[in-house]
């Protein structure tokens, strides 16, 4: 498995040498604690849960979260850089695992009362919880205003009832941001609200079997007359969905950088493979087809990456990129998707086999168009605000 990571000019454009002590510190963690494990934790469906302490120990977790909280503030390039060396596991399983957290928690740091930030933010940054978002629901898909899970205020609690699936971090999650119905029909009667594991009424599926992003556990979970204090609202009632569309823009950003990184390391493997793999008397990359084929590659995730650092310094200004951010992550999905393809079909035979990174990176990028919001939906979102 290659493990590299070179810092040229383009680069320096948005990140600095704090940005790369960061990611020094992170892509150090990932050859230590994750790289000599990845392959079985990739196997059992789960990564042990001493790692997210290990992450919060040395200050991972905690990127880009007020320090009040347990967290180290910064620009939005830490996250970028974070984001990047954890995909460098090779796994995006563990990356979404690890990171769910930053789905999980924004809504409650944004908007929830001090009271829920100061229960609900620090045990998470320091890795001794697990925290999960809980948005989509069985017959709803992309249609988040469309959802059905209901809240109803009974004295001092809400009562929920109603469901979700393919929840990342859901079948271990210690307290889940959970959006539920408290009013009309549509995006203005929608809540976020904080459920602690263990709650009566609250029970949560078998892990899923996935195509791809074996590592993280992902599950389906439960709500039958599920009584959680009032308190646990985040916010005003009613608006939830404002909190889900903040949360969005910053959730489909990351999923173009970990489709970046996916695509470039498929290029990577692709490029060596090349190098060492003879056929019909020669090195693949002999091969005028090849070599062509590694530089349309290569092009792609240069023109795809870089498209990502701009929307992402815009985002970190203060500027508003919901319809740049929908256009980055598609892009972003469009070339990964072209890589792992044209990487694999490099590899022949051995793409096909497991233990080659090309294999899963194939089947892990999959997933990356469609979380977050679908292809079809960010072009909906592109075409309105174009």
């Amino acid at each position: 498995m290659t493990y590299e990571f070179k810092t040229d000019s383009t680069c320096q454009q948005y990140f600095s040498k704090s940005h790369d002590m960061v990611r020094k510190s992170v892509r150090e963690f990932i050859k230590k604690e994750v790289l000599p494990f990845v392959d079985d934790w990739e196997e059992a469906g789960e990564f042990p849960r001493e790692i997210y302490k290990k992450a919060g120990d040395m200050g991972l977790l905690g990127i880009g979260f007020p320090e009040a909280y347990g967290g180290t503030p910064g620009d939005i390039f830490f996250g970028v850089a974070v984001n990047e060396e954890l995909m460098r596991s090779g796994s995006g399983g563990f990356c979404a695992g690890i990171g769910s957290l930053n789905i999980a928690l924004p809504p409650i740091l944004n908007l929830g009362s001090e009271k829920l930030k100061q229960k609900y933010i620090p045990p998470v940054l320091a890795g001794d919880r697990i925290a999960a978002l809980a948005i989509t629901e069985p017959g709803g898909g992309s249609d988040v205003a469309g959802l059905k899970t209901t809240a109803v205020r009974d004295g001092s609690d809400y009562v929920i009832n109603g469901s979700k699936t393919f929840i990342t971090s859901g079948y271990r999650a210690d307290q889940v941001t959970c959006a539920v119905r408290t009013g009309e029909p549509g995006a203005h009667g929608i809540s976020m609200i904080v459920v602690e594991k263990g709650t009566p009424g609250f029970s949560v599926s078998n892990k899923l079997k996935k195509t791809g992003w074996w590592a993280s556990d992902t599950a389906e979970l439960f709500f039958d007359n599920c009584y959680v204090p009032a308190e646990n609202l985040i916010g005003e009632e009613n608006q939830g969905f404002y909190a889900i569309m903040i949360n969005f823009q910053k959730e489909r950003l990351a999923l173009a950088v970990m489709a970046n990184m996916t695509a470039r390391m498929a290029l990577e493997e692709a490029v060596k493979y090349s190098r060492q793999r003879e056929a019909f008397g020669k090195k693949l990359s002999g091969f005028q087809a090849t070599r062509h084929k590694l530089a349309d590659m290569g092009t792609l995730v240069e023109a795809s990456t870089e498209f990502t650092y701009r929307v992402a310094a815009k985002i970190g200004a203060g500027v508003d990129q919901i319809k740049e951010v929908s256009m980055a992550k598609n892009f972003a999905c469009s070339v990964s998707d072209k890589v792992t393809y044209d990487a694999v079909q490099i590899f022949g035979g051995y793409g096909y086999i497991r233990g080659y990174l090309v294999e899963r990176l194939y089947r892990d990028n999959r997933i990356l168009s469609i979380g977050g919001g679908t292809t079809e939906i960010m072009k909906e979102i592109i075409s309105k605000l174009m």
